[in-house]
């Protein structure tokens, strides 16, 4: 085991701290997709204008995701989710006072840069605490909070918005944020970086890593899952709404459904990958994505509302398979000291992809009154991946990649 790597029982706190920090990063952040009727009627917001409006964060978050995971490589990850925590719990609070439709595109961009640094660096704080072979199970377990935050927040935000009005919502979840990030900096301790002899990283692995043709496979993959991603966790809510229909009350009740399935397969993920596909993940991920595809064209065509969530959830549960695959990658080939920049990598292509499909709903539910061609857009996305995934090679558990 690494000199990084922690003992006992204190890992398994630190664990469990990051899955609370992303649990509430993923409140945080969806609460604007419930509060986004209130917010159109209130601003006189058009379709396209929407879209806007929830791809700003997405922009502000993906710019952050390279040099979040440098910076956690560099210093350790501890520093980084605090400092992220509070930026992005400070602009979660002043949404709130927003005053116009430029103020809150601008206060949600800024408030995407403040989280941008979180995700990698949580992952690095997998790396710094679990062995080697630990870290793929352990990093796709983390990213189950990633669902199990998004189930929460439609129990939680929909009645606070019913009850309180959207912008009180925002200054409730942006002091319980500052309260977090606090209780975190208190419990654990920090890692200096190169203990263990692995060394800091540097500019020259970090190039090495970007010049890294598997890694942007990864990449690729994952972009394209998160165009499915994004796109149906900000559209959702209004398309439940104004298409199907259903009150914000009825919104909050069925949309965690699809997120506990996708918080299971997200959990056994990393498992799964090494257990039954180790050396041979094309194949997890070619396979999870097709059936991806199938399953959003089933939950569009559904006759009944019952019927759309339940397509839904399977959707969820096979495109977190992807999300799982291409997170416990990094960690399983990578050395410790690049597993920060490494997911980084990735979860730029998530993000890019974040900010451009509600962008794109956005605009082809304006042009085209409905969501016809919305949700091609989204299983061509699926079919992209399945294309990359074709070409991607990897190796066994016991060959570690270094950069070329």
């Amino acid at each position: 085991m690494d000199a990084a790597v922690r003992k006992g029982k204190y890992k398994y706190l630190v664990l469990v701290l990051l899955y609370l920090g992303w649990c509430v990063s993923y409140i945080d952040r969806a609460a604007i997709t419930f509060a986004a009727t209130q917010i159109a009627s209130e601003f006189h917001l058009k379709p396209s204008d929407l879209g806007i409006l929830l791809s700003s964060f997405f922009l502000g978050y993906s710019l952050l995701q390279l040099p979040g995971g440098w910076l956690a490589d560099r210093y350790g990850s501890r520093p980084v989710i605090v400092i992220s925590i509070l930026l992005w719990s400070l602009f979660t609070g002043v949404t709130g006072m927003a005053w116009s439709v430029t103020s809150l595109v601008m206060i949600r961009f800024i408030f995407g840069v403040g989280e941008g640094a979180f995700p990698a660096a949580s992952v690095k704080g997998v790396a710094e605490n679990f062995s080697r072979d630990e870290r793929p199970k352990m990093s796709s377990l983390l990213m189950s909070s990633n669902y199990i935050g998004s189930m929460l927040a439609p129990l939680l935000i929909a009645p606070l918005i019913l009850h309180y009005g959207w912008r009180a919502v925002f200054h409730y979840i942006g002091i319980a944020g500052v309260v977090f990030a606090l209780v975190y900096w208190f419990c654990v301790r920090p890692v200096r970086p190169g203990v263990g002899g692995a060394g800091a990283i540097n500019k020259q692995a970090f190039m090495a890593l970007m010049k890294m043709p598997l890694m942007w496979q990864i990449v690729a993959v994952w972009f394209g899952l998160s165009i499915i991603n994004k796109g149906l966790d900000t559209w959702m809510p209004t398309y439940l709404m104004t298409v199907r229909g259903l009150n914000l009350k009825a919104v909050g009740l069925l949309l965690p459904l699809p997120y506990i399935m996708a918080g299971l397969s997200t959990a056994i993920g990393g498992w799964v990958m090494v257990r039954f596909f180790d050396g041979r993940e094309k194949l997890l991920l070619i396979g999870s994505s097709l059936l991806t595809a199938v399953f959003v064209y089933c939950m569009y065509s559904a006759a009944s509302v019952e019927g759309v969530i339940a397509w839904q959830c399977l959707a969820y549960f096979f495109k977190s398979f992807v999300l799982a695959t291409c997170i416990a990658l990094p960690t399983k080939m990578l050395q410790a000291q690049l597993v920060g920049s490494g997911v980084g990598m990735v979860n730029l292509g998530g993000q890019l992809a974040g900010f451009i499909s509600p962008l794109v709903i956005g605009f082809l539910v304006s042009a085209f009154a409905n969501y016809d061609y919305a949700f091609s857009f989204l299983i061509g996305a699926a079919f992209f991946s399945v294309l990359v995934s074709l070409f991607i090679r990897t190796h066994k558990s016991d060959s570690q990649m270094q950069p070329a």
